[in-house]
């Protein structure tokens, strides 16, 4: 196969002048219309369907006129000013939009000269799916801000700190005490005390509620990735690194609170860094040298022993002192017994509205079961208080729990009873028959059963798997009043 070259202009530039008129005239031919102005955005040309468009019988009389008074809301000021295209666009006019491209037009010295325009379509439903594809794209984008920042708003308030004890009262005036001012707040306490609680009451209630409450687990996150979560990344910084880069917990939490939970687990390398931003306020993302300012408060919590770990070397003297502002320490569940009614029912009205969401039922505590709960040291406090009531929930087919529906879930450890010591000597107190003590046994548990069951004699007989005419004899047998 041989190539012709006989048609081959001699001079390229030919072929370029030939390819920008055939290229205006397609313009010129398939777009609603074409405009052309000069370097001070005077009509020089406008075709004759484009001027009808806009009461020109002739486009004769549009020429030299200025843009804006030949096409209301012309923006060809804009591009001979600017020198700059604008490539697509709607064009509002008192008919139907218009979807146009406005280009510069240049000098062999780059200067621009003037400008030219074409109305592509006069039917927006030929840009349908793109338009609605932006608009799906930017309603996504919407809902998904909304969603991350209500994550990162306070869930909980003061009055999700339940308690009218001394102790509870005394924490929620310090808490409420440290929300009004910008000072580090330190919450120390066993596991399941409520620090979490309460740390989200103080942003919620302080100047910062609008704005970010950012939660890092220490103790949760790998020791090699923490100084990344705090600070981020730049892209490419480590192996492994997002392509994108990743952006840090101080970054993120600019303006609002940083909550650390467990601080006492964190490394004493990372401890030094985190100093330094508590104090410059200022960080660099690890592999960059990019400067990011943050505004943060910092409230951090930890069940461990931290003037403990100061002593032995494991938690650095000056970040202690510099956290060590306001300490509020939440008090565990034992010494705080009259609040466990209230924490109970309050657990129980939450769990039985997830249970049974529409159609939650009334849990009642019975006064055994509540003097079981109060007798328990509860080691893992409030969060092991609500464990054993949602396990007695789950499996409990009556609305009024009794101890013997919480007992499988307290264990003989939960329940501290009294035995006599080793060298004191026991009582001669006279044991009781096997006969009396299976009596007491039998009456205790049918007396227990009948007031789980509201004192409904069938539901009960039904319960323990009895007949209803036998547990009759047995109530007047042994004299239990129903």
């Amino acid at each position: 196969m041989h190539n012709d070259w006989t048609n081959v202009p001699a001079n390229y530039s030919d072929v370029l002048r030939r390819a920008m008129e055939s290229l205006f005239k397609t313009f010129e031919n398939f777009s609603e219309g074409t405009f052309i102005v000069d370097a001070d955005a005077r009509v020089v040309w406008i075709n004759k369907r484009y001027a009808a468009r806009f009461g020109f019988s002739d486009p004769e009389q549009a020429i030299g006129r200025d843009c804006e008074s030949v096409i209301p809301n012309s923006l060809m000021r804009e591009v001979v000013m600017t020198g700059k295209p604008i490539l697509l666009d709607v064009l509002e006019t008192d008919r139907e939009p218009l979807v146009v491209t406005r280009l510069p037009l240049k000098d062999d010295l780059g200067q621009t000269v003037g400008a030219i325009g074409f109305a592509l379509f006069d039917e927006m439903k030929a840009l349908t799916p793109l338009f609605t594809h932006y608009s799906r794209v930017q309603q996504e984008l919407i809902a998904a801000r909304q969603s991350l920042a209500q994550a990162r708003r306070a869930k909980y308030t003061f009055a999700s700190f339940v308690g009218t004890s001394a102790a509870s009262l005394e924490v929620k005036r310090q808490a409420r005490r440290a929300a009004q001012v910008e000072s580090p707040v330190l919450l120390l306490g066993e596991t399941g005390t409520g620090k979490e609680l309460l740390a989200h009451a103080i942003h919620g209630a302080s100047t910062r509620a609008a704005r970010p409450l950012v939660t890092v687990n220490v103790a949760a996150i790998p020791d090699t990735l923490l100084e990344v979560e705090f600070f981020g990344a730049a892209a490419g910084a480590y192996t492994g690194a997002d392509r994108k880069g990743r952006v840090g917990k101080f970054e993120l939490a600019d303006g609002g609170t940083l909550f650390l939970d467990e601080i006492g687990d964190m490394p004493l390398p990372l401890q030094g860094k985190l100093l330094r931003v508590l104090q410059d306020k200022e960080f660099e993302p690890l592999g960059s040298n990019r400067i990011v300012r943050a505004d943060v408060r910092i409230i951090a919590a930890t069940s461990a022993d931290l003037p403990a770990l100061v002593a032995a070397g494991r938690f650095r003297a000056d970040l202690f002192y510099r956290l060590n502002v306001l300490t509020i320490h939440a008090p565990p569940l034992r010494d705080r017994l009259g609040d466990i009614e209230a924490l109970a029912y309050a657990i129980l009205e939450e769990l039985s509205a997830q249970a049974r969401p529409g159609h939650a039922g009334h849990f009642v505590l019975q006064d055994d079961a509540l003097r079981v709960l109060c007798a328990c040291p509860w080691p893992g406090n409030v969060r092991e208080l609500r464990n054993t009531l949602e396990r007695a929930l789950m499996l409990s087919d009556s609305e009024h729990i009794d101890a013997r529906a919480l007992a499988p879930f307290i264990g003989s450890a939960g329940v501290q009873t009294q035995t006599p010591a080793q060298d004191e000597p026991r009582s001669a107190e006279p044991l009781t028959s096997y006969a009396d003590a299976m009596a007491q046994f039998e009456k205790g548990f049918l007396s227990d059963a009948l007031r789980a069951s509201g004192g409904r004699v069938t539901e009960a007989a039904q319960r323990i798997g009895i007949g209803r005419a036998t547990l009759y004899k047995k109530i007047v047998a042994l004299g239990i009043e129903v």
